[in-house]
């Protein structure tokens, strides 16, 4: 246990100090991956850590290139959190060179989900061997998220465990009345149209979870503009299964999607979202909850439903 931390809980037995609250001195050091982890983090660990997100927002997750001061994040952290399930593998893969040799490392994905349920899809191919990692925009597995980083952190910083669970009980409270939203909104699409075509294949949890089935997505295996044989096909499965709209990705923005939209006669949504937060840093809506309730909001929207079918959750 570090010194700092042994001086906290001498002072808190004292009654010098509150409960809730940790010296600056004590904090843990988080580093977290993509920016939607690095929210339901810091829900979790409040004031008791101090969390650094690495992956800037609106980069590719799957391709992002750490930067020189990446390493120095990863090299004083006291703990690293990411997806895994090979989302960060360059982060990784960084993070195992120069971490301290006793920080752990905690992948949310590979804790959360069996192999037995695992999603291939699109452009994640069984034959390749790397799971679709986005299980967050399931909103039952972003409160998995959530208990898992309580109870590794309570077990890392025991002195702080009342703060994690303090701080996650609402937080999934929270997460239930968005998960039950999510249920909401897709009841209120008409049932013809609970079909997705997406650029970036995110949404392979999220879909089986709230009835809905995604019969394209857009964007390659490995992460590059389609042939013009995919897009054709793309657009007459679109006409033939009559789908109403087709949506964008705030990371992956392509004009392929204008060409398939106009040409299978779409709507063509924009912003749907799996890894950038709406709204700047520090505002209400910068947060996962907000990300998907702007997802749920759009969806329901483009496909014929109530297009205010999550604002009931906040942000």
């Amino acid at each position: 246990m570090k010194t700092g931390m042994i001086r906290w809980i001498a002072l808190l037995a004292a009654g010098v100090l509150p409960l809730a609250s940790a010296d600056a001195a004590d904090k843990l050091k988080v580093a977290t991956s993509v920016a939607p982890i690095t929210d339901i983090v810091r829900h979790v660990g409040g004031d008791a850590i101090e969390v650094t997100g690495v992956i800037p927002e609106g980069r590719d997750s799957h391709t992002y290139e750490p930067a020189p001061s990446d390493a120095k994040i990863l090299s004083t952290a006291d703990v690293i959190i990411m997806n895994g399930l090979h989302l960060e593998t360059p982060i990784q893969k960084l993070a195992m060179k120069v971490k301290k040799p006793k920080t752990p490392m905690i992948e949310l994905g590979e804790a959360a989900i069996t192999r037995e349920d695992w999603q291939f899809d699109f452009s994640f191919p069984k034959e390749k061997g790397n799971p679709n990692p986005h299980l967050w925009v399931d909103v039952a597995f972003a409160g998995r998220y959530a208990e898992i980083t309580r109870d590794r952190l309570s077990r890392i910083d025991p002195a702080h465990a009342n703060i994690y669970a303090a701080n996650t009980t609402p937080y999934l409270a929270k997460l239930s009345r968005l998960d039950n939203a999510a249920f909401a909104c897709v009841a209120s699409i008409p049932p013809g149209n609970r079909k997705l075509v997406t650029y970036h294949d995110s949404f392979a949890y999220f879909a089986p979870r709230y009835g809905m089935q995604v019969i394209a997505a857009v964007q390659p295996a490995d992460f590059s503009e389609p042939a013009p044989k995919d897009v054709a096909a793309i657009i007459d499965q679109i006409k033939r299964e009559k789908v109403p709209a087709i949506f964008g990705s705030e990371v992956f923005p392509s004009p392929v999607l204008e060409q398939i939209a106009k040409e299978a006669g779409a709507k063509y949504v924009t912003d749907l979202r799996d890894d950038e937060l709406p709204g700047e840093p520090n505002t209400p809506g910068h947060s996962y909850v907000g990300m998907m309730v702007n997802n749920l909001n759009e969806i329901a929207r483009g496909l014929g439903g109530d297009p205010h079918c999550a604002d009931s959750v906040g942000s």
